[in-house]
């Protein structure tokens, strides 16, 4: 004996979107640990900075080599910070057309599908049941102006198709638009990843050197030669902790930029769900109305049937009144099924103002978050700017 079966369980559609947090500032000594160096590679890494530090300290401080290999230490990973700072800038003024986005200005795809997204709450909010009386009181539907409410109102929900198809389509451009967007944040993130990279591999390097430097020193001193131990001190652990320092506030600011990335690639997937949401919630709003619709054109039918029947002759007044009868109980059967229409219209305009107030919600959230992302990477360039600057000058030099 088989078993009965069961209807499927019902889940919760409800829209809930949530705005990513905001990334912490990335401190320059934590970045090297975000982007980190497979353990082969530091021990490689460690091994041609003592080499580098052996050799350097075995030549004469006055010989063009040795100035030459010191100053070589100030352009380490020059070409890597100029391309970061490259990508960091470039990240800060696509943080900035996001904020502006989500709070319904600028000219990206966020701000288009914000503004398309209120201009479709506008609209139907004008369409909204609970906005237009359609009641049909005691009375048969259609012989009082009741009846011509319910018409009303649809022949306004007709002369407002054009202007929901066009929104509609505005959503689905605006969806696509920050499905590029998503696309190209996606290709910068795995250049800007290979950078860091890079740059984490050289902040690796530079700490090598100064460990190896140290050691070096030390072991000068040890042997008594006080004043190649200053020598060295003075002239090639400063320029390579100056170094280390510069490199590890280019990484800081590109980890900075690459959360930066991650954040807004969220809010915009955050903002398709919505939109996907909108879009299929409204085209069920408006289908609905075509079912409603449709029942009041039967009603209509049936009404104009009795008008024939009351005009008929007298000795038909027994077969009349049963017909009269008879269509009493269908037309009061049609007004209720109207009723219970209405009731699907309203739930499936509260369906559409439910996506509206979750997108409205996530929006000002995402503003808010991504001020704070704004912000950092402000500071963070702020702080590179000399770091660069005395980078490039290296470079000319």
């Amino acid at each position: 004996m088989t078993s009965p079966l069961t209807p499927p369980e019902t889940t919760d559609t409800a829209l809930v979107l949530r705005a990513p947090d905001a990334p912490a500032i990335v401190e320059p000594d934590d970045a090297p640990g975000m982007v980190p160096v497979p353990q082969e590679r530091q021990l490689e890494i460690h091994r041609q900075a003592k080499e580098f530090v052996s050799e350097l300290a075995g030549l004469d401080p006055r010989s063009p080599d040795f100035t030459t290999k010191v100053e070589g230490i100030s352009k380490i990973a020059g070409s890597e910070m100029t391309q970061s700072s490259g990508y960091s800038t470039r990240m800060l003024e696509r943080s900035s057309t996001s904020v502006a986005g989500a709070k319904r200005s600028g000219n990206n795809a966020q701000a288009a599908v914000a503004g398309t997204l209120g201009e479709l709450r506008s609209t139907v909010e004008d369409l909204t049941p609970n906005q237009a009386d359609l009641s049909v009181g005691r009375k048969i539907l259609g012989f009082i102006p009741g009846g011509n409410k319910m018409a009303k109102y649809f022949q306004k929900y007709e002369s407002a198709q054009t202007q929901l198809d066009h929104i509609i389509k505005a959503l689905m451009s605006g969806q696509d638009e920050l499905l590029k967007d998503n696309a190209a944040l996606a290709g910068e993130k795995v250049q800007l990843w290979e950078t860091m990279q890079s740059l984490s591999e050289y902040a690796v390097f530079a700490k090598a050197l100064d460990a190896a430097c140290v050691e070096k020193i030390d072991a000068t001193r040890a042997k008594g030669q006080i004043e190649e131990a200053q020598k060295l001190e003075g002239d090639v652990l400063f320029p390579i902790r100056q170094r280390h320092q510069d490199i590890l506030t280019q990484l800081a600011v590109s980890v900075q930029g690459y959360l930066a990335m991650d954040l807004i690639r969220k809010n915009n997937l955050e903002l398709i769900k919505g939109v996907d949401r909108a879009r299929t919630t409204t085209i069920a709003a408006l289908r609905t109305a075509v079912i409603v619709a449709q029942a009041l054109a039967n009603q209509k039918m049936v009404l104009d049937q009795i008008d024939a029947i009351n005009t008929t002759t007298n000795n038909m007044i027994l077969k009349t009144s049963e017909m009269l009868k008879d269509q009493t109980v269908r037309i009061h059967e049609q007004a209720s099924s109207s009723g219970v229409s209405v009731e699907t219209l309203q739930k499936a305009f509260d369906n559409v103002f439910a996506t509206m107030d979750a997108i409205d919600t996530f929006r000002a959230t995402a503003a808010k978050n991504m001020e704070g992302t704004v912000s950092a990477l402000e500071t963070g360039l702020e702080k590179a700017k000399p770091y660069l600057e005395r980078s490039q000058q290296n470079q000319r030099g």
